[in-house]
């Protein structure tokens, strides 16, 4: 499939982490994972804060573009790193407004299982991708952009199934499985070699 002549991967600016962030929420809207975190909660609110204070490093916010429209978006986290300090501070008064405590509490157990599995060695962190229309490539798009720039291995948790083979694709492999409490979903560790 080619791209129309007016979609084009770009990082995106210090100015449109509300864009992506409202693009990674459309995107993940059926996710098992953020469903079970959620339930009928607008989970909007919680990807602009992650955006804004948690994956928020510089540089590491992708974009994908069709005309004047975001279709597609990522974050990553580069090896070792950590939020500033105010990003820090910030973090979780803001994440407590975002959410009722039902999610908050949910989103944390969730945390505390993606942050055991996490490999220790650094790594490049995929946060979120996402695009607003499946099946259209997008995806792709935004992983053949970033992964010939970064050096060395690259993580991340896959909280769909359907996605598995798209990181397959691109070089990850499946490393471990983890299933949420309470009949919640299994989210899948993947990890690729730099």
């Amino acid at each position: 499939m080619t791209d129309p002549p007016s979609t084009v991967t770009r990082r995106a600016r210090p100015d449109e982490r509300v864009l992506v962030a409202d693009v990674l929420a459309q995107a993940f809207v059926e996710d098992p994972v953020v469903r079970w975190i959620f339930r009928d909660e607008d989970a909007g609110r919680y990807f602009r804060v992650a955006a804004r204070h948690e994956h928020c490093s510089p540089d590491a916010a992708d974009l994908r573009v069709e005309g004047d429209r975001a279709v597609g978006a990522a974050l990553w986290d580069p090896p070792s790193f950590r939020p500033s300090l105010i990003h820090r501070v910030l973090l979780v008064p803001a994440l407590l407004t975002a959410m009722r405590p039902s999610a908050a509490g949910r989103g944390s157990i969730a945390t505390r299982l993606m942050q055991q599995h996490r490999p220790k060695q650094p790594h490049w962190y995929l946060a979120q991708l996402g695009a607003i229309e499946p099946g259209r490539g997008h995806g792709s798009a935004l992983l053949q952009y970033r992964l010939p720039s970064i050096t060395g291995p690259a993580y991340l948790e896959s909280s769909n199934v359907r996605n598995v083979p798209l990181y397959e694709r691109h070089g990850f492999v499946v490393t471990g499985e983890m299933t949420l409490p309470d009949d919640g979903p299994t989210l899948w560790a993947m990890w690729r070699d730099g």
